[in-house]
C-alpha cells in the first residue's frame, strides 16, 4: 500500500516526541526510588546487597564483642566439641534436606524420627514409647496436657471447652516444681487458675523437697467430692532448686487409682541412662510420660528436648499436636539423630557419669569442712550438691538468743535468717567468679533460705568441668569461711562500737554482705534541708574518699547500684584480725576533719570580706595620719617637691597582710624590716585518731598487732613502739655508793601518788608523756 509521505513523517516526529516523555517520566521515578531507598529503606539492605566476608564479619562481631569484657563472656562457645559440631551441622543439613522432592522427604524424615525415638527409648528404660520433639522444654508438658483433655472428654474436639464446665479439669503441680509452670500451662491451654492445685511438700517426715502423698489423696478425694475431675500430676525426678526426687512409685499407684496422667521431670533422669539406677528414679520409666533435656547433659548446642510418652490412639496424639503430617517438622530430630551416632552409648554413659563423680567429689569434700551444711537426697548418689554457710551458736550465744527470742522471736529469726540469706548469696557469687568452670549459681529454697548449687549434669558437658575445678572450688570455698564467721562475729561489736561513738549513726541493713554501714551525721543549725542533704552527701563522699586512701584490706564503697541507703559507707568483708574500735574511730575522727574543714571554707569568703573592710579603714586612717605628720605644704605640687628635696621626711611604710590561720589584720613593719613574708602562727594539726598512730612497720591499718598478754594489758592505751622508746631512753642504774633522789626514800603508794600528781591528765592518752614524767615511772618500775 502506497503510505502519504506527510502522514510517515508526521508520525515518525510523534513517535520520537512520546518516547522522549517517556524517557523523562522514567528517569524522574528512578530518582524517586533513589531518594525513597535513601530515606526509608534500612543501611544494610541498600544498594545491591553485602558479600559473605562482611556478613559473616558482623556475626562474629556480635557474637564475641569488641571490647574486652565481653570476649570473656565467650566461655561456653570455646567448649563446644566436636558433638557439638555435629548438631551445628544437624540444622544445616536439616535446611537443606527440606529441599527434598515430597517422597524422598517422607522417608528420610521418617527414617530420621523413628531411629532417634527407638535409641532415646532403649537408652532412658522407656519401652514402647512415642516421642515429640520441641524447642521449649515446657512445651511438651503442654502438648501431654492437650492430649490428656482430649482423652478424658470425649466430646471436646466438637464441642470445646463447653464440656470442661460440666466438670472442672484439675492439675496437679508440686510446690518446688519450676517457678511460673502452673501459670504458664493455664495460660496455653486457656484455663483458669483455678484449676491448677499446687501441691504441698513434706514437713514432718521425709525429704522437704518432695511431694506430700497422704495430702496429695486427701486433696484428690475432696476435688472428686466437689465435681472436679482430676486429670495430672507432673511428680519431679530432681526438683530444680535442691534436685531431690519424689516418691514416684506410690505417686503412680495413686494416679492409677484416680485414673490419672502421671509425668515426671527434671535432672536425674539422665541417671536412667547408667549400669546402677536408683530405685527411687527407676520408678519413673513407669510414668506415662517423661521429658527429656538432652541438650544440656550431654554439651549439645540447640538441640531439642524430647518428651517420651505412650498412649495407643494415634488420632488424638495428632490432635493435641505431639505429632504432625508436615515432613519439615519432623527435621527437628536430625541434630539428635547426627549426636547420639556420633557419641554412641559409651560416650553419653561417660558424661553423665563424669557429672556425678564430680558431685561426689564435691560432696566428700564438703563433709570436711566447718561452718559447711549440706542438703542431698542421697549422698551415694546425687548429681545435685546444694550447700550453705551456717554457724552454730555457742552455749552463750544460744542462751543469749533464747531470752531475746523469748520476747521478740520473729524479728530475731528473720533478722538472722536474712543475714544468712545475704552471706550465703555472696559466697555464691564469689565462688562463681572465682572458678568459673565449676558452674555453681545461686538458688533460694523455701526451708533452707539462699544457697549454693552444684548441678553437673547441666553445667559440666558445656563448661567441660574437670576434677580439678572441684579440687579449686573447695580451697577457694575454704578461703571465703574464715572472713565469713570473722565478718559475722564482728558485725555485732562494729554496731555497738558506732552507737557508742558521737557523729555517728548505724544503719541496719540486713541485704548488705559485710561488716555494716555507717554514716557520719552533719550537724548545723541550717533549717534548708536541701543544703543539709547536699552538705551531708559531700561529707560522706570525702569520708569513703579519704577512707580508700588509706592502706588497709578493707573495702569501703557507697553500696549496692540498687537498693542501697544514700549517704552512707558500706564497709565488706573482714578478718578476725581487724581492730574494731580503731575503725570506728578513725572514721569519727576523719569525719570531724572534714566537717570541720567544710565549715573553714564556708566561714573563709565572710572573714576575707570583713577583713578587707577593716584594712581599708586602717589604711585610709593611717593616710590621715600621713598627712598630719607631713603637713599642709608638702601636699602643695611644686613646693612640696621643693621642699621634700631641701628637707626629705622619712616615714616608714605602712600596710597590713591578713592572716587566714588567725584571721585576724596585721602590720606589714615586720615584713619591711626583714625584707621577707613572715610564715605566721603555725596551724594546729590536723585531729586524727591516736590509735591509727600505733601501728607497726609494715602493719596495716585497723589491724591488731600480734603481742603477747603477759607483759601488756588489755586495756591500755600505751603501744608497743612507745614502751621500746621509752626503754631506751631509761637512765642507768644506780651504783651503791650513789645518792638516790628522794622518790626513793618514799613507799611505793606514795611514789605512785607522787607521779599520779606530776603527771597532766591530759597527758595521759598522748602519744609521748613528759620526760619528767617517764623518768618517774621508769624509777618506780625499778623498784
Amino acid at each position: 500500500k502506497m503510505v502519504d509521505p506527510t502522514l510517515a513523517e508526521m508520525g515518525k516526529n510523534l513517535n520520537e516526541a512520546m518516547k522522549m516523555l517517556e524517557d523523562n517520566q522514567r528517569k524522574v521515578e528512578e530518582e524517586n526510588e533513589k531518594k525513597y531507598a535513601r530515606k526509608d529503606i534500612p543501611g544494610p539492605l541498600q544498594g545491591s546487597g553485602q558479600d559473605m566476608v562482611s556478613i559473616l564479619q558482623l556475626v562474629q562481631n556480635l557474637m564475641h564483642g569488641e571490647d574486652e569484657e565481653e570476649t570473656s563472656q565467650s566461655y561456653r562457645l570455646q567448649n563446644v566439641g566436636e558433638q557439638g559440631h555435629m548438631a551445628l551441622l544437624g540444622h544445616s543439613l536439616a535446611a537443606y534436606i527440606s529441599v527434598l522432592d515430597r517422597e524422598r522427604l517422607r522417608k528420610l524424615t521418617t527414617r530420621i524420627l523413628s531411629d532417634t525415638t527407638l535409641w532415646l527409648c532403649r537408652l532412658f528404660r522407656y519401652e514402647n514409647g512415642s516421642a515429640y520433639y520441641h524447642e521449649d522444654d515446657r512445651e511438651g508438658l503442654l502438648k501431654i496436657c492437650r492430649l490428656v483433655i482430649h482423652t478424658r472428654y470425649e466430646d471436646y474436639t466438637l464441642e470445646g471447652f463447653n464440656v470442661l464446665c460440666t466438670k472442672q479439669p484439675v492439675i496437679y503441680i508440686s510446690a518446688a516444681a519450676r517457678t511460673g509452670l502452673g501459670q504458664a500451662l493455664c495460660n496455653q491451654l486457656g484455663l483458669p487458675l483455678s484449676c491448677m492445685c499446687r501441691v504441698p511438700c513434706n514437713t514432718m517426715f521425709g525429704s522437704q523437697h518432695q511431694m506430700d502423698v497422704a495430702l496429695l489423696d486427701r486433696v484428690i478425694k475432696d476435688d472428686v467430692e466437689s465435681g472436679k475431675l482430676p486429670l495430672l500430676l507432673v511428680a519431679n525426678a530432681g526438683t530444680p532448686g535442691a534436685g531431690h526426687t519424689d516418691k514416684l512409685g506410690r505417686l503412680k499407684e495413686l494416679c492409677e487409682q484416680h485414673n490419672m496422667w502421671l509425668h515426671v521431670e527434671g535432672v536425674n533422669l539422665a541417671t536412667l541412662a547408667l549400669g546402677y539406677v536408683s530405685s527411687s528414679v527407676l520408678a519413673a520409666t513407669k510414668c506415662d510420660s517423661m521429658t527429656l533435656t538432652l541438650g544440656s547433659w550431654l554439651g549439645l548446642p540447640a538441640v531439642p528436648a524430647v518428651t517420651l510418652y505412650r498412649h495407643e490412639d494415634p488420632s488424638l496424639s495428632l490432635a493435641a499436636g505431639l505429632t504432625s503430617s508436615q515432613p519439615v517438622e519432623k527435621l527437628r530430630a536430625l541434630p539428635l539423630w547426627l549426636s547420639l551416632q556420633y557419641l554412641g552409648h559409651d560416650g553419653i554413659v561417660e558424661r553423665i557419669k563424669h557429672a556425678s563423680q564430680l558431685s561426689q567429689r564435691l560432696l566428700e569434700n564438703l563433709k570436711n569442712l566447718d561452718f559447711i551444711k549440706t542438703s542431698v537426697e542421697d549422698e551415694l548418689s546425687s548429681p545435685v550438691v546444694v550447700f550453705k554457710f551456717f554457724q552454730e551458736y555457742s552455749n552463750r550465744d544460744q542462751t543469749s538468743h533464747a531470752a531475746q527470742a523469748s520476747t521478740i522471736q520473729h524479728p530475731i529469726i528473720s533478722n538472722d535468717r536474712h543475714i544468712y540469706d545475704t552471706f550465703n548469696q555472696w559466697l555464691g557469687e564469689q565462688l562463681a567468679q572465682l572458678v568459673p568452670a565449676s558452674g555453681v549459681d545461686v538458688v533460694e529454697l523455701e526451708d533452707e533460705g539462699t544457697c549454693v548449687r552444684f548441678s553437673p549434669l547441666m553445667t559440666s558437658a558445656v563448661l567441660g568441668t574437670e576434677i580439678q575445678d572441684i579440687d579449686q572450688l573447695v580451697d577457694c570455698l575454704k578461703m571465703k569461711i574464715p572472713v565469713l564467721t570473722s565478718t559475722l562475729q564482728l558485725r555485732e561489736e562494729f554496731e555497738q562500737e558506732v552507737r557508742r561513738t558521737v557523729g555517728l549513726l548505724y544503719i541496719e541493713d540486713l541485704g548488705w554482705p559485710g561488716l555494716g554501714v555507717v554514716r557520719y551525721n552533719y550537724h548545723s543549725d541550717e533549717k534548708n534541708d536541701d543544703k543539709q542533704e547536699k552538705e551531708l552527701e559531700k561529707i560522706n563522699t570525702e569520708l569513703l574518699k579519704k577512707l580508700n586512701e588509706l592502706e588497709s584490706d578493707l573495702t569501703f564503697s557507697l553500696g549496692p547500684e540498687f537498693g542501697g541507703q544514700k549517704n552512707c559507707v558500706y564497709i565488706g568483708m573482714v578478718t578476725e584480725d581487724l581492730d574494731v574500735s580503731e575503725l570506728v574511730e578513725t572514721i569519727a575522727a576523719t569525719g570531724r576533719e572534714i566537717e570541720e574543714n567544710s565549715r573553714l571554707l564556708e566561714n573563709m569568703t565572710e572573714v576575707v570580706r570583713k577583713g578587707i573592710q577593716e584594712a581599708q579603714l586602717q589604711l585610709q586612717k593611717a593616710n590621715e595620719e600621713r598627712l598630719l605628720e607631713e603637713g599642709l605644704l608638702r601636699q602643695i605640687p611644686v613646693v612640696g617637691s621643693v621642699l621634700n628635696w631641701f628637707s626629705p621626711f622619712q616615714a616608714s611604710p605602712k600596710g597590713r597582710t591578713f592572716n587566714l590561720t588567725a584571721g585576724s589584720l596585721e602590720t606589714t613593719e615586720s615584713t619591711y624590716v626583714s625584707k621577707a613574708q613572715g610564715t605566721g602562727t603555725t596551724p594546729p594539726p590536723t585531729p586524727t585518731s591516736s590509735l591509727a598512730k600505733q601501728r607497726l612497720p609494715g602493719q596495716k591499718a585497723f589491724k591488731r598487732s600480734l603481742r603477747s598478754s603477759d607483759g601488756f594489758s588489755e586495756t591500755s592505751s600505751i603501744s608497743h613502739c612507745d614502751d621500746l622508746e621509752r626503754m631506751d631512753q631509761r637512765p642507768p642504774a644506780l651504783s651503791p655508793g650513789q645518792e638516790q633522789g628522794p622518790l626513793e626514800t618514799e613507799k611505793p603508794e606514795e611514789q605512785k601518788e607522787v607521779v599520779q600528781a606530776q603527771t597532766n591528765p591530759e597527758d595521759v592518752h598522748s602519744d609521748k608523756p613528759p620526760p619528767d614524767c617517764a623518768r618517774g615511772e621508769e624509777q618506780v618500775s625499778d623498784r
